[in-house]
């Protein structure tokens, strides 16, 4: 298994036509995990309350309340298992290994009633092609440690730099967090003025959800470890609503492109990986393309917007 070593190996190769498999199963089981926050949570602006966080050793949903106690599911790509901890020092857990999609949600709800946890989720993936049941998905079984550990390893790096991006905007922004449904860990940054309804659309998610989420205007960006439109790990930048001339408006660095099927900036991950500077190619990215939205839609950049501080 390929751990942190040498400075040069902080953002490893990812090629997504060798872990497709793992990445898929993967997702599916995030999914699980993350329906469960949903089920538990109280409702926050932009579905907020449904994300996963970036940890120091995978991902977590943070504290899901459970009447008067508190509850935590941790994926952990060090050790490969998943734990679900209670507030008052109760925990279970189970290894990360090839399973079905099926048998993973099975052992998970056994763990959860083991402590007694009572939740009851939406049964079906959301945001996916031809979905199948959580429990009846005995196809998607794959998983391998070695990749999952990369994928964690990226999304470490990945946090780091789009929260350095996040500090430099003082307007209403979300945390940077991953979002289950399309499996890409966001920022999202608000110009503080309404956006037309959005027409839904997305598969197998609630119009009501996407049109709530996208009821401010706004400039997001984040990275998506691949599939689909695109068969490779990349960082992404979109604005909704997209106005006129962003898709002209200039980018760094140069091996970045508009995307005109998904409508947003997209670029390559090993374009940042195998930069002399990653984190200075990556931040050009993020901030050429926020001033593409913020330029083209007339944001109050100097409303907005302030150079970081340093830490501390």
């Amino acid at each position: 298994m390929n751990k942190l070593g040498a400075l040069d190996s902080a953002w490893p190769d990812l090629p997504y036509s060798a872990w497709a498999d793992t990445c898929t199963t993967l997702h599916l089981w995030i999914q699980i995990v993350g329906k469960i926050r949903l089920a538990k949570s109280a409702w926050v602006n932009h579905s907020w309350h449904v994300t996963h966080y970036v940890t120091t050793r995978g991902l977590t949903t943070s504290p899901i309340p459970d009447g008067q106690r508190q509850f935590q599911i941790d994926f952990d790509f060090v050790d490969h298992r998943l734990l679900i901890s209670v507030s008052y020092g109760t925990q279970r857990g189970l290894p990360l290994v090839p399973m079905s999609v099926a048998e993973f949600y099975h052992r998970v709800q056994g763990l959860l009633a083991e402590l007694g946890i009572r939740v009851a989720i939406h049964g079906r993936p959301n945001e996916l092609p031809d979905p199948i049941r959580f429990a009846e998905d005995r196809i998607h079984a794959a998983y391998d440690a070695d990749y999952a550990d990369r994928y964690w390893r990226v999304l470490v790096q990945a946090d780091r730099v789009l929260k350095a991006f996040r500090a430099r905007f003082t307007g209403k922004c979300s945390p940077v967090h991953l979002f289950w449904g399309s499996n890409d860990l966001a920022v999202t940054r608000f110009s503080g003025r309404p956006a037309p309804e959005h027409p839904g659309g997305i598969p197998f998610l609630p119009d009501a959800v996407t049109r709530e989420a996208y009821c401010q205007e706004v400039s997001s960006a984040g990275f998506w470890p691949g599939g689909g439109a695109i068969d490779q790990a990349a960082f992404y930048s979109y604005a909704y609503p997209v106005p006129d001339g962003f898709s002209d408006h200039p980018v760094e660095p140069a091996t970045a492109f508009f995307h005109p099927q998904l409508r947003e900036f997209v670029l390559p991950y090993d374009s940042v990986r195998t930069a002399e500077d990653p984190d200075s190619t990556l931040l050009a990215f993020l901030q050429s393309t926020y001033e593409a939205a913020a330029n083209t839609a007339g944001w109050d950049r100097a409303r907005l917007e302030r150079d970081p501080l340093p830490p501390g």
